[in-house]
C-alpha cells in the first residue's frame, strides 16, 4: 500500500566522505530515502555501515575530516503562525554554523544520541541544559523555560521532576539519563526525532519502558521518528518502513512486514537468520544460529562490484564481482540493490541487459 502522507525529509544520493592520511573513507556513499510526516522508519545494519553518519549528515554535525561531498537533503516545512511559509529547505547547502541551521537543529530536527553520559555535560545540571535548548529556540524567559522543562520531565516519566531538574547526569540512573536526553530532544516539539541506538546501554525492562514512552510521545506530538538500531526485535516493534544499510548504501527498503516475511537482499536474509526465535528447541539441542561469513570490507579497500559479494552465497561470478548492482523496485513499497532481481538474472528470463561497470 502506497503511503500518501506528505514528505518531511528527502535524502537523495547523499555522499559523506572522510578524508584521512590513509585514504578516503566513503562512510555514506549514495544514500537515498524519504521520511514522511508522522512515520516511523528503522535503519539497520552492521557497525560501520553508515547509519549514524547518515543521521549526523541530516543534522549537519559531521566532524572534520568528514564532510558532505554531494547529494541533497530537503526539509519540507509546514506553514506556521509565525508567517513562516511551507517551503522546502536544502540542508546540504546551508552553513552548519549558520543561525538558520542552528534553529533547525534542535528546533525542527532533534537527535537522541547513543550514550547519554557522553552527550550530556557533566558539569551542568540536566535541567539547565534543557532550559538552554528551550531559550535558544523559543522566545520565553528562563522562568518559563524552567516550568516547561518540569512539564517535559513529567511527560517523559521522570521521577520527581521538580527535584530532578537540579541534578547532575551522574546522579541519575541510565534510564533516567536517557529520559533526560529524550526530554531535551522533545523540548521544542520537533517534526523529526532521530534516535541513534537509544536503548543499547539499558536493561530489557528499562528498554521496554523507553520504547513505550517514544510510541506514546509520537502519538501525542505527531512527529516522525528515524530509529537507528542493531536490534531487529526493536525494528519489528517500533517501525513501519525499514532501510537496510551496508557499506554506506541502502541495499533494501521494505515495509516491516515485507522485511520479516519476504526479505529480498541476501544480506537482509542473513541478518534475520542470525537472531534467535521464540519456541526453539531446548538448550543443547537447538540448531546453531547462522552467522554472516567473512567480515566487513576494509573502508580503504572496498571490493569492485557489489560490496557484499565476498560474503554472499548467491554471488553470480562475472557479474556481482564486476558490476555495481542497480536499484530494483519490487512492488509498491520494496526496493533492493541486488543483481538477483535485475531482468537479466530474474528466474525464467533469457534476456541479457547490459549494466554499467564501476
Amino acid at each position: 500500500m502506497i503511503d500518501t502522507r506528505p514528505p518531511l525529509i528527502e535524502v537523495e544520493d547523499l555522499k559523506t566522505y572522510f578524508y584521512l592520511d590513509e585514504g578516503v573513507v566513503r562512510a555514506v556513499d549514495g544514500v537515498s530515502f524519504t521520511i514522511r510526516r508522522g512515520q516511523t522508519v528503522g535503519v539497520v545494519g552492521e557497525s560501520g555501515c553508515g547509519k549514524s553518519i547518515t543521521a549526523r549528515s541530516i543534522m549537519q554535525i559531521v566532524r572534520p575530516p568528514g564532510r558532505i561531498v554531494s547529494g541533497s537533503i530537503r526539509l519540507h516545512r509546514e506553514p506556521t503562525a509565525a508567517d513562516r511559509p511551507g517551503d522546502v529547505v536544502e540542508i546540504t547547502r546551508m552553513d552548519p554554523m549558520s543561525k538558520e541551521m542552528r534553529l533547525i537543529r534542535g528546533g525542527e530536527i532533534s537527535m537522541v544520541f547513543q550514550e547519554p553520559m557522553t552527550s550530556l555535560s557533566p558539569v551542568h545540571t540536566v535541567g539547565s541544559q534543557i532550559i538552554e535548548a528551550i531559550t535558544l529556540h523559543q522566545p520565553v524567559s528562563r522562568e518559563d523555560a524552567r516550568r516547561l522543562t518540569i512539564e517535559i520531565f513529567s511527560k517523559v516519566g521522570m521521577q520527581q521532576p521538580a527535584r530532578t531538574i537540579d541534578r547532575y547526569p551522574h546522579q541519575l540512573s541510565g534510564g533516567m539519563r536517557q529520559r533526560a536526553m529524550i526530554a531535551m530532544a522533545l523540548s521544542c516539539n520537533p517534526s523529526l526525532l532521530i534516535a541513534d541506538e537509544p536503548t543499547t546501554a539499558l536493561d530489557v525492562t528499562t528498554e521496554a519502558q523507553i520504547l513505550q514512552l517514544m510510541r506514546n510521545l509520537q502519538k501525542e506530538l505527531g512527529m516522525a521518528i528515524m530509529f537507528i538500531t542493531h536490534n531487529l526485535g526493536v525494528v519489528a516493534q517500533m517501525t513501519e518502513i525499514v532501510f537496510v544499510m551496508y557499506m554506506g548504501r541502502v541495499v533494501e527498503t521494505a515495509t516491516v512486514d515485507d522485511l520479516f516475511y519476504d526479505p529480498k537482499h541476501p544480506y537482509t536474509r542473513l541478518l534475520l537468520r542470525s537472531i534467535p526465535k521464540l519456541g526453539s528447541k531446548a538448550a543443547g539441542t537447538a540448531p546453531r544460529l547462522e552467522s554472516i561469513r567473512g567480515t566487513v570490507p576494509h573502508p580503504y579497500a572496498i571490493p569492485k562490484g557489489c560490496p557484499f559479494h565476498p560474503r554472499c552465497g548467491d554471488m553470480i561470478p562475472g557479474v556481482c564481482d564486476v558490476v555495481d548492482p542497480p536499484l530494483v523496485k519490487i512492488g509498491d513499497s520494496q526496493e533492493v540493490r541486488c543483481h538477483l532481481y535485475t531482468p537479466a538474472n530474474a528466474p525464467g528470463s533469457g534476456e541479457v541487459i547490459p549494466l554499467t561497470t564501476t
